[in-house]
């Protein structure tokens, strides 16, 4: 009989055991080298199973989700994980995310070539991804299914006007996010929804979160039911 793999560690568990280990000392700083401009660093905020990430990239294409879609990883620097078990923050100077890690992704940086779009229709959906329900619109062709056209496209999709509710630390938390990238290889479940499930304007905004700040109580806002009437 075949012994059983063992299981693959979770991202946070990934983190903390290579904060564990000790760290070489950092090597000198080469003298500066000619060569191409660096793409420009944007802030990355995603939704782990078991956590919730923040840092910074190196945008090499037009759009995150270009760069999610082309790349199985992706190379962040000034990381911060913030557990959903008890919200403990836990840095990092630099993390490789694998893209089977990331169940959404908060977008940002340029939207991409203007005159790229056609004509779409927006069609309200709501997605389970592990702890996360989410409510957005799904970019599509007028007319058709919006489930289907879901199955057909690239691994990260983006959703519009969306907000997300989780629970973290014993608390319940709804948050405006914009723009969210959700991996469709990872939903749990993905309904057709009614437009007054997805714009609710009077849930709080989620922040955008600098890990290099020292003050951590922006991370995690409650959801406690003022909220549902309160603008953030």
């Amino acid at each position: 009989m075949q012994p059983s793999p063992p299981p693959v560690p979770s991202l946070l568990a990934r983190l903390r055991g290579h904060l564990q280990r000790p760290q070489p000392a950092p090597a000198a700083a080469p003298g500066p080298v000619p060569g191409p401009v660096p793409a420009p660093e944007v802030e990355f905020a995603a939704y782990a199973e078991d956590c919730r990430i923040f840092g910074f990239l190196r945008l090499d294409a037009e759009r995150l989700s270009d760069l999610l879609n082309t790349h199985e990883r992706v190379h962040l620097v000034d990381v911060l994980a913030v557990a959903l078990d008890d919200s403990r923050a836990v840095p990092s100077d630099e993390l490789w995310v694998t893209r089977d890690e990331l169940l959404a992704v908060r977008a940002s940086g340029p939207r991409g070539n203007a005159g790229r779009r056609g004509r779409t229709r927006l069609y309200p959906i709501t997605a389970q991804l592990g702890p996360y329900e989410v409510h957005g619109y799904l970019h599509g062709p007028p007319g058709g299914d919006p489930l289907r056209q879901l199955r057909r496209r690239l691994p990260m999709v983006p959703l519009t006007e969306a907000w997300i509710a989780y629970r973290a630390a014993g608390q319940d938390h709804r948050a405006r996010v914009g723009t969210l990238i959700v991996n469709r290889e990872l939903l749990d479940w993905v309904r057709p929804a009614r437009d007054d499930e997805v714009r609710l304007p009077s849930l709080p905004v989620e922040p955008s979160v600098d890990p290099r700040a020292k003050d951590l109580t922006g991370y995690i806002r409650s959801a406690r039911p003022a909220d549902a009437h309160t603008p953030g």
